[in-house]
């Protein structure tokens, strides 16, 4: 599949493999809609290879999650369903696509002959449609269900070591924040926070001779709209690593507060707000569950969600993502997360053959660029492959 170029099926990958011969051709294809082997296995295996090859002993391990749609169409893909493009909507414009919604964890590490932060997927679920849980009168999962879930299997298979999750705000849901800072490792969440959240002091000590249920919160805080509106909020100046790689001035504000909704479980929260002294984006808040952070490692390490959105690219672009041609239940539940594992594993077999030195980025007369992209590092393995 590394090697086959256009669509990533099992005939592409059979031709590409000088297999286009074989009579017995449909046992290729069992591998994916028949054999009984365990996807989460081989997920749990390479994230162990992957934390081991490019994350240092003692630091904590940062991933990102997100969900994507692959389009796809065909009355016998039931799990299919219509949802907003993320791609292709904005703020003022909607756009529908039907396909599948997947979600994915994936490895926030620095690549060395890169020079940059990739995210390297290593677990994908499929979130079915509403439509589908109910025919079959199934209990429909939420996205933050989903998220929920693989984050917890992310801390079954490091029990030990410190976690960072990053997401965008669909993600920030107090039912999954509080799991998360409930465990005995607590799993760090960062994410985005409403400017209108309801914020609060931490509940007073409880003495022992008082009655009835305890407080869950203090005193209400000032909302994040009105601190930034407000003369008294003290902004410190400072400057992060940035979309791009370059190094960009912010103003930053922080504390922290009790996040608080009638029903819920109150969660503590470091939240932080970023403002452009040059006026370029609207100011934004974020939050995290971990106190004790300071605020420009929380914009660090949310800063790097995007390369998420940068690997999807990619898969599309260059792993024939979306291309695939399966029907069978069991065959999409598998193909799309191989194809998204292919993008860590072209990492790792570049890792390993380049043995710390530098990969030339491919140069053209028309087209120059300092440093090497994944198309690259693909370039780079499939010539080590051919022979």
């Amino acid at each position: 599949a590394i090697l086959a170029p256009g669509k990533r099926t099992v005939s592409a990958a059979l031709r590409v493999m000088g297999l286009s011969h074989e009579r017995q051709f449909q046992k290729y294809h069992r591998i994916l809609n028949r054999s009984p082997w365990s996807g989460r296995a081989v997920s749990q295996r390479l994230l162990h290879v992957l934390v081991a090859a490019f994350v240092p002993p003692n630091a904590p391990i940062v991933v990102g999650v997100d969900e994507t749609i692959e389009r796809r169409r065909g009355a016998q893909i039931a799990a299919k369903g219509i949802y907003r493009d993320p791609v292709r909507s904005s703020h003022g414009h909607f756009v529908k696509a039907s396909g599948l919604r997947w979600v994915c964890l994936m490895l926030l590490v620095p690549i060395p002959w890169a020079k940059r932060v990739w995210a390297l997927p290593f677990l994908t679920a499929l979130a079915p449609s509403q439509r589908y849980h109910d025919e079959r009168g199934k209990r429909h999962k939420k996205i933050t269900d989903w998220g929920r879930q693989m984050i917890l299997q992310l801390r079954r298979w490091l029990p030990e070591r410190p976690i960072v999750v990053v997401a965008d705000s669909s993600y920030a849901a107090l039912d999954l924040l509080a799991r998360c800072a409930r465990l005995s490792h607590p799993v760090t969440m960062v994410t985005r926070l409403r400017l209108d959240a309801a914020l609060y002091e931490p509940a007073s000590p409880r003495c022992a001779t008082t009655r009835g249920r305890p407080r869950l919160k203090g005193a209400r805080q000032p909302t994040l709209a009105q601190r930034l509106g407000s003369s008294d909020t003290v902004w410190h100046k400072t400057s992060v690593g940035w979309y791009g790689g370059a190094q960009r001035a912010l103003e930053l504000a922080s504390g922290t507060a009790v996040w608080y909704h009638s029903g819920k479980s109150p969660v503590p929260i470091r939240w932080v707000l970023i403002r452009d002294p040059l006026g370029q984006f609207e100011a934004q808040a974020l939050l995290c569950t971990d106190l004790s952070v300071a605020p420009e490692q929380i914009v660090s390490w949310f800063v790097q969600r995007w390369q998420l959105e940068v690997t999807l690219q990619e898969g599309r672009a260059h792993l024939g993502l979306e291309s695939q041609r399966q029907w069978s239940a069991l065959a999409i539940l598998r193909t799309t997360p191989a194809l998204l594992g292919l993008f860590s594993l072209v990492a790792l077999f570049a890792h390993q053959l380049l043995k710390g030195d530098d990969l030339p980025p491919r140069q053209a007369a028309w087209y120059t660029k300092e440093l090497s992209t994944f198309s690259d590092t693909l370039a780079f393995v499939r010539y080590h492959l051919w022979p």
